[in-house]
């Protein structure tokens, strides 16, 4: 089977099987490990990219479902410099392992372009597919307050 996507701004026409997953296409297919396999059910957000500016679980997402759409993954994200969700999730200390950071930062992208100032529940809320076992998230809730404040600045 044959499906067209645009990763990260690359127009990619990939055969896959039927029932391949977006993420081992991203994975194995193009090398885009950032996409992490943490769960297989959709329920820690590990592998949470984005899809015409949505986060899906790419673990739980045929690829076929997705065939024309615009993909972003975390490599796809910064381009001369860290994206600024990246860039306040540094600064505030929101990494630790980082296998949860791809995900959670790619959520954080799609938040922000809905809801340029969301208060602490919103953000929350919005976060809540994307599980985190080192932060205690406070310091994610953090970043996501900075980058909301830096992004809105920058407009």
């Amino acid at each position: 089977m044959q499906i067209t996507l645009t990763v990260n701004g690359l127009a990619r026409t990939l055969e896959i099987a039927p029932q391949a997953v977006l993420a081992d296409v991203l994975r194995d297919g193009l090398g885009l490990t950032g996409c992490k396999i943490g769960c297989d059910q959709a329920v820690c957000g590990a592998c949470t990219v984005l899809a015409n500016g949505l986060p899906l679980t790419g673990c739980s997402t045929f690829a076929f479902a997705v065939n024309g759409a615009t993909i972003t993954t975390i490599e796809g994200l910064a381009e001369e410099s860290l994206h600024p969700v990246q860039q306040a999730f540094a600064t505030h200390g929101a990494v630790q392992c980082g296998y949860c950071s791809a995900g959670m930062i790619l959520s954080t992208v799609a938040l922000l372009a809905r809801n340029p100032d969301p208060d602490e529940p919103t953000i929350r809320a919005w976060l809540g597919g994307n599980l985190c076992r080192c932060t205690g998230y406070a310091r994610i809730i953090e970043a996501v307050q900075a980058a909301a404040a830096a992004m809105r600045v920058a407009a």
